[in-house]
């Protein structure tokens, strides 16, 4: 038997959904608008910002940024023609790629980040009381623990 979602269940739901959806477009059109960059862009930049000589093998990067390999195939080819990354072959295992950061994608990340850090404070962040943060960053916190230990459907 279904247990259907309250009226305020259902109202919050909605609420999440619309949220998400218009703090995600907000910020890609804001990227895209004054850098050039999507947000999956900026995704992986920071991603490989954070790397040892800016560089992650591949299937490591699909994990972190929770992409399919066929996806985030697709954008690094995109990102790759733009002059952001490189890929090279992994020296330990002749099978596996690297996705490097040029010099290019290094300046674009250093000119965005101010920009797109003011947008999520101004969007996001100062939105919420301190106390309305913390309760929400909490709560995407345990929604991302129980979804990571679902098993993974190929």
């Amino acid at each position: 038997m279904t247990k259907w979602l309250s009226d305020e269940q259902q109202q919050y739901w909605r609420a999440w959904l619309a949220a998400s959806t218009l703090l995600e477009d907000q910020l890609n059109r804001e990227l895209l608008d004054s850098h050039g960059l999507t947000m999956a862009d900026y995704e992986i930049l920071v991603r490989l910002s954070d790397s040892p000589d800016r560089r992650i093998r591949m299937s490591e990067l699909a994990a972190i940024t929770l992409s399919s390999r066929s996806r985030l195939t697709h954008q690094i080819n995109r990102m790759e023609n733009a002059g952001f990354v490189t890929r090279e072959a992994c020296e330990d295992d002749r099978r596996g790629q690297l996705c490097v950061m040029t010099e290019h994608g290094w300046k674009t990340l250093v000119a965005a980040a101010p920009a797109h850090v003011t947008s999520v404070r101004t969007h996001f962040v100062d939105v919420l009381t301190p106390e309305e943060y913390l309760a929400l960053g909490r709560a995407a916190e345990k929604i991302a623990a129980h979804l990571n230990e679902l098993p993974v459907q190929d």
